[in-house]
């Protein structure tokens, strides 16, 4: 690494500028903003000498003589100089910069893409809302006192902990400062007995791009995350570095957690003050038993939160460009699993009342599925079998309803699948615009 990052205290230190244009005067204004005191010199107007008792400088000339003179100068009386567009030239980097005051987060692509700094400054901008700075001051203040108090160390850092997974920024977001405020006073007390929280989220089908912002933030915070088998490692990339992971995901023909312990064990954690995340594939209420956990945590007075997910019930079809729904070919849709008993006979009475069935977890008995569904719709329905949906390995077939299982078959299409049948398969590709899939 080149270039050591720092933040520099410029209030009420000399800084010189160079040059009379747009990028002359934007780094005044910044250096300004930080609360230098700025002297600027148009470009004809510099001189050897100028450059005496600066502490910083930066030379926007544009003019390749003044560059060479400045450096000189500033690389001879030990002044930390920026030649705009002169990486060699440069003692230091302007990065692109996030102000959330008191917080500052700087961007810096070691001098390689300004354009690309710019634009993650951007993205940052857009993520990080003002509450973040009063959220900023807040903490600072807390965490002065409790260093007053003489409180130790990993007792201050749970107290961090409790407050950035606490609801203290959405009050402030809210405007609801007084009431932030008391919160966070609560939140602060040393050795205070802290309730944990469970949060039912909800994975997406596997593209870690398709998980909510919300859902995003709950697994940076998380003290624990249970998943699911089918969670895909990038997307368990976004756990922060404390968090503990465990698997407790239900695979058919696997050992797999039984459904009361998962839920014992979010009540031991939650009951211990932890932050749990149950991270679930697709979404935590579609055949995700996510109901049936929300039952059972609130009946132990545990809070819960639940955060939905797109579910693949959905993103299957749409990862192959199929619509369940498509105006003049389908205006029903209904979605169920090939899983229980009574399955075949729930197949039948579905495939009659929709337009399009979607069966999730298909896979395995695909071939007795499949000549249900015929049995009603007949043999040609068109149907697709969508294996991994937006996962890397993706792969799908298209073919009649009663030859799909022999088609999967032959292309050794792997679980889990889900099954689509209606002529909203073919729909799309009859006029051409079926959406091209690797």
């Amino acid at each position: 690494m080149r270039y050591y990052p720092v933040f520099l205290d410029l209030a009420d230190q000399p800084c010189t500028v160079i040059g009379d244009g747009k990028f002359a005067a934007e780094k005044a204004a910044g250096l300004r903003e930080a609360g230098a005191l700025v002297r600027v010199i148009e470009s004809g107007d510099y001189t050897p000498g100028d450059l005496q008792g600066a502490r910083l400088v930066v030379d926007a000339s544009e003019d390749p003589e003044i560059n060479r003179q400045t450096w000189k100068e500033a690389e001879e009386a030990g002044i930390l100089i920026n030649v705009v567009d002169r990486p060699a030239q440069c003692r230091f980097i302007a990065p692109a910069i996030v102000r959330r005051d008191p917080l500052l987060i700087a961007i810096s692509t070691s001098g390689e893409s300004p354009f690309l700094a710019s634009a993650l400054r951007a993205r940052l901008e857009r993520w990080l809302g003002s509450e973040w700075g009063p959220f900023t001051a807040l903490v600072g203040r807390i965490r002065r006192e409790l260093r007053e108090r003489g409180v130790p160390i990993a007792e201050q850092t749970r107290v961090y902990r409790r407050l950035i997974s606490s609801d203290v920024r959405k009050l402030l977001r809210a405007g609801q400062f007084d009431n932030a405020v008391a919160r966070a006073a609560i939140l602060a007390r040393p050795n205070v007995e802290s309730s944990g929280q469970v949060a039912l989220v909800g994975a997406g089908p596997g593209d870690p791009d398709l998980i909510t912002v919300k859902a995003r933030e709950l697994l940076a915070d998380a003290d624990v995350v249970l998943h699911d088998a089918l969670i895909a490692p990038s997307t368990l990339e976004l756990c922060g570095p404390h968090a503990t992971l465990e698997s407790v995901g239900k695979r058919g023909g696997s050992e797999s957690a039984e459904q009361e312990a998962i839920t014992a064990r979010m009540i031991e954690l939650a009951r211990a003050g932890r932050v749990v995340v149950r991270l679930k594939g697709g979404d935590p209420f579609v055949f995700g038993r996510g109901g049936e956990e929300l039952r059972d945590l609130l009946a132990a007075g545990v809070d819960v939160i639940v955060v939905p997910g797109v579910t693949s019930a959905l993103a299957a079809g749409e990862s192959i460009g199929v619509p369940v729904t498509l105006r003049g070919v389908a205006s029903s849709v209904a979605i169920t699993t090939a899983q229980g008993p009574a399955s075949m006979s729930r197949l039948r009475d579905l495939a009659a009342a929709s337009d399009t069935l979607v069966v999730m977890m298909a896979r395995t008995n695909l071939t007795e599925v499949a000549a249900a569904i015929a049995s009603v719709v007949g043999r040609d329905r068109p149907a697709a079998l969508v294996s991994k949906a937006t996962w890397p390995d993706q792969r799908s077939v298209e073919g009649p309803v009663s030859d799909i299982a022999r088609i999967a078959d032959r292309a050794g299409i792997d679980a889990p699948a889900t099954l689509i049948v209606g002529d909203v398969v073919s729909a799309l590709t009859v006029s051409g615009l079926q959406l091209a899939t690797g």
